[in-house]
Formats: C-alpha cells, structure tokens, sequence
C-alpha cells in the first residue's frame, strides 16, 4: 500500500527536480483522458534498493506514447535515470515509481492537440509491502464479473497504457466492490476473460496454468515475469481463450500486476475457487516472485536496476 508523501517529497517534472506541492499544472490542463503512464516497483533487496524490470517499463512507456501518437520529449536513458534519482532524492528504502506522459491544456479546450504541450512528470512514493493476516491481499480475493466489457480493441487501442481506457477499470470496480466483491472480471466483447480492473488474470488446471490472449488486455509485465518463472519452475503456461465457467472450475486463480504482485484469487461470482484458499502452485509462484524482486536469487534476465541510495545534491 502506498505512504503519503511528506512535504519534503520531490518529484520530476519536466527534466527539473521540484516540491510536490509545486508539482502543479494549470487547471485548464487537458481533461480528455490523452496520457499514457506507468506503474513500477522499487524493492530494498539484500544488495541494496532495486527498481524491478525498469528499461521494460520504460519501453512500454514509449510504445503507449507512439499508439497514442505522442511524442515524447526526453530519452529512455533519461528517464530510467531520473527515476532512480527521484528515489535517491526521496531516500525511499521501498517505492512505487510513476511515469506519466500527458498533454497541458493552456491553449484552448477543443478536442485537437496539434497546440498543445507534452508533459512528463515522474512520482515516487513510498510502500508498505507487508499485508495483515485476514486483509483480501493475504487471505485471497474475491471477483465478481463486471457487467462492463472490457474494450474492444478496436474502439481504444488495449496496447497502450493509456490514461482514459482506465474508465472502465475504475466503473468495473466500484461495480464489484459495490456488490461485496474485493475486485472485477472483466470479459471481452465475445464474451471471453478478458481481465481484472487492474491485473491480468490466470488459471491453474490439473497442473497447467493458461492465461487469456492480450487481445482485450494489457500486455502486462508482470504477466510476462510470472510466465518465465512458471516455465522455469517445469510448469506448462499457455495463452488461450477461457471462458467464465472454466474460471468457476478452476483448482487456482492468480492475479498479476505491479501492486498486485501474484495475488491468489479464492472467490468468483460466489463460487469457491478449488478448496477456497490460496492454492498451492500460486503460492509457490508468489514465494518465487518475491525471491526475484527482493534479489534472493540469481538474476539471469538483468530484471533487477540496483539504485544508489547517496541522496544527490
């Protein structure tokens, strides 16, 4: 969970470092949900803090911008750098790192953007890793299949960590909670799982794990993590359509994402999810991802971004 920042917090802006409260826009800034950001996470590993998988993000980040015809005014190495900074700045010991791309408003109200400005601001704030017995995180959560559809891909571009297509995240999930649920699922056009409001979904059966085709869904980077760990770890991972009902019979149901992490998933539209609780082979891949981001083993895919914690001046 996220820690507020205190009045000392910095964050980037621009290229130039500032205080959060003066981290400001003016209020005409554009409303129209056109930005692209992302969400990464800084761990205290034993060998010092670490941003985990920092150059993908930051490349994700360039491919929303480019869906999203947007060009951003700064260099990966640039903003790979001024990440880590933020953190060395803050002396944050345990992060949430968030980039986003989004255009100012100064010059008018109107749908074009031909005159508007590209903004690039990047927060850091600290987090709580640690979750309470009996919270939804530690205990399993619980989904209810939002009577929303995920996007088609055709009306926004699903490719893109964009802005504006977490409307439908944010209705999904006031839906859900509304309803008891701790979280969505959403299904895509045909029908088929699509997501949750915010992780990507997968499904353990007789040992196998399969998870939905980014058709409709993010390709998230987390997703990815957990595949390769998966097939290092002997598992068979497939990507294929799942419908409802073979979630409802599943032995497991994981989420994935950067808060998120591996979050077993104990509970859909009321039916219990194999024996109810947090099943084995999620768990073992929720022990492995820890051991990934934490830099308790080997690190052969370089996912880790070892940060210098000397605060610059």
């Amino acid at each position: 969970m996220l820690i507020p920042p205190t009045p000392e917090h910095v964050v980037w802006l621009d290229g130039d470092y500032v205080p959060w409260r003066e981290a400001t826009m003016h209020v005409t800034a554009h409303h129209y949900g056109v930005g692209v950001f992302e969400g990464l996470r800084a761990y205290p590993p034993p060998r010092g803090l670490a941003v985990f998988r920092l150059r993908d993000h930051t490349d994700r980040l360039f491919r929303s911008a480019h869906i999203l015809n947007m060009a951003i005014p700064f260099e990966r190495d640039q903003l790979d750098e001024a990440q880590q900074e933020v953190l060395r700045r803050n002396r944050l010991e345990s992060a949430y790192l968030r980039p986003f791309v989004f255009c100012d408003g100064v010059t008018g109200l109107s749908l074009h953007r031909h005159a508007l400005s590209t903004h690039v601001i990047i927060l850091a704030v600290g987090w709580q890793s640690a979750y309470p017995a009996g919270t939804p995180t530690a205990r399993g959560l619980s989904l209810r299949t939002s009577s929303l559809t995920r996007h088609h891909p055709n009306s926004v571009f699903t490719k893109a960590k964009a802005n504006g297509n977490y409307m439908n995240s944010i209705m999904a999930l006031q839906e859900a909670r509304a309803c008891g649920a701790d979280d969505a699922l959403l299904l895509d056009a045909q029908g088929f799982v699509a997501e949750a409001s915010g992780a990507n979904i997968f499904i353990v059966r007789d040992g196998a794990v399969a998870t939905p085709p980014t058709t409709s869904a993010l390709e998230g980077i987390t997703r990815a993590t957990i595949w390769t760990i998966a097939e290092s770890e002997g598992l068979l991972v497939t990507e294929r359509p799942l419908t409802r009902d073979e979630v409802y019979c599943a032995d497991e149901v994981f989420l994935t994402g950067t808060a998120a992490e591996v979050t077993p998933v104990t509970q859909v539209d009321g039916r219990a999810i194999g024996a109810g609780t947090p099943g084995p082979i999620a768990s073992r891949l929720k022990a492995r991802y820890a051991d990934h981001v934490h830099g308790r083993c080997d690190d052969p895919h370089q996912w880790l971004t070892n940060v210098s914690h000397r605060a610059e001046t």
